[in-house]
């Protein structure tokens, strides 16, 4: 069972478990991948409430993301699945089913094309409103020097969050 809930009701959990890692989901035609992901940004933009991500453009992810509309991000907020989130974080979908590797039982999510992780306890699904490549131009330089030395830069999706719920027991 879920129940739907407000963007103001998770924003502190939330943000709590996003440094401790989040599970990035997403579908492209046949194909389904997995993305351990902690950085991410809660927010109001262009008058929708919206869950922001960042993909790197050399990730497999990242491929799935540019056909894709949508995308889903599941949070364990009981500090359980540390061994899928390091598995879903150093491991390529090019080469493992990250689903099948780490047991994940998925779960068709109200939008078309998207699913949950049933081991985690709350979701966001969001539609993607906008999306931008990283302009190292623009970026402080501290920042590119520690986490772009080797110019993999990422890619900004804005999602609106189209529903957002937790798992109750």
């Amino acid at each position: 069972m879920y129940r739907e809930m407000s963007i103001t009701e998770f924003s502190g959990d939330l943000l709590n478990q996003l440094n401790k890692g989040a599970f990035l989901i997403v579908k492209s035609k046949e194909k389904l991948n997995v993305m351990t992901i902690s950085c991410g940004s809660i927010g109001f933009t262009w008058m929708k409430p919206t869950f922001t991500i960042m993909v790197r453009g050399s990730r497999y992810t990242y491929e799935l993301m540019e056909e894709s509309e949508n995308y889903t991000v599941s949070f364990p907020f009981s500090g359980q699945l540390k061994n899928e989130l390091a598995v879903c974080g150093t491991m390529s979908g090019r080469n493992i089913d990250k689903i099948k590797e780490c047991r994940f039982s998925l779960k068709e999510g109200n939008l078309a094309n998207t699913f949950i992780l049933d081991e985690c306890e709350f979701h966001l699904e969001c539609k993607i409103i906008y999306k931008h490549f990283i302009d190292k131009t623009k970026l402080d330089s501290k920042i590119k020097e520690n986490i772009y030395a080797n110019e993999d830069y990422h890619v900004l999706y804005f999602g609106e969050i189209v529903s957002a719920y937790r798992k109750d027991d």
